[in-house]
């Protein structure tokens, strides 16, 4: 989880955003990664899975078109459909076919699939929040206060874009 950070707050905005930019990703990174080996090994679904059921139930008819789906968990259509493949495998999912277009597939989320996400997301919530008050002790380089500057920045940023 650690990337260095260039000790120079007069560095180039380029070099500051780049820094920043992997410092946050290098924090993701390993927090998704410790996210996702904890859902493994308490609720038998990896975190990618855990996305993929929790857009699917976010939708009012729990479904999506399997490319849209692929797009908000970010992967490409072929890993998607091999994660549906597993989660079908598993009753977590169905696909079913769109009436309007015969080509077009949806990923239906189950009943099961509904209970495994509603019993993981509470103890992932806390494991999650476990992660944030333990990081300033299980990576001592990292400074809560400049990851907190660096997602305002990131948040300006975002904010200008859109004006």
């Amino acid at each position: 989880m650690h990337v260095s950070r260039v000790p120079n707050d007069r560095a180039p905005s380029v070099d500051r955003l780049l820094d920043d930019w992997l410092q946050i990703a290098a924090f993701v990174g390993s927090a998704d990664a410790n996210a996702s080996k904890w859902l493994m090994t308490h609720h038998g679904i990896s975190l990618t899975e855990y996305r993929a059921l929790r857009s699917l139930a976010a939708t009012p008819d729990k479904e999506l078109r399997v490319n849209v789906l692929a797009a908000q968990i970010g992967l490409n259509q072929s890993s998607a459909t091999r994660l549906l493949d597993r989660l079908d495998t598993r009753g977590l999912t169905r696909r079913d076919i769109c009436t309007d277009d015969g080509r077009g597939v949806y990923a239906v989320i189950t009943d099961r699939g509904e209970g495994v996400l509603r019993d993981a997301n509470g103890p992932l919530a806390d494991h999650i929040r476990q992660l944030l008050d333990q990081a300033p002790a299980t990576d001592p380089t990292l400074d809560p206060a400049h990851i907190g500057r660096i997602m305002t920045s990131f948040g300006d940023l975002l904010n200008r874009a859109t004006d």
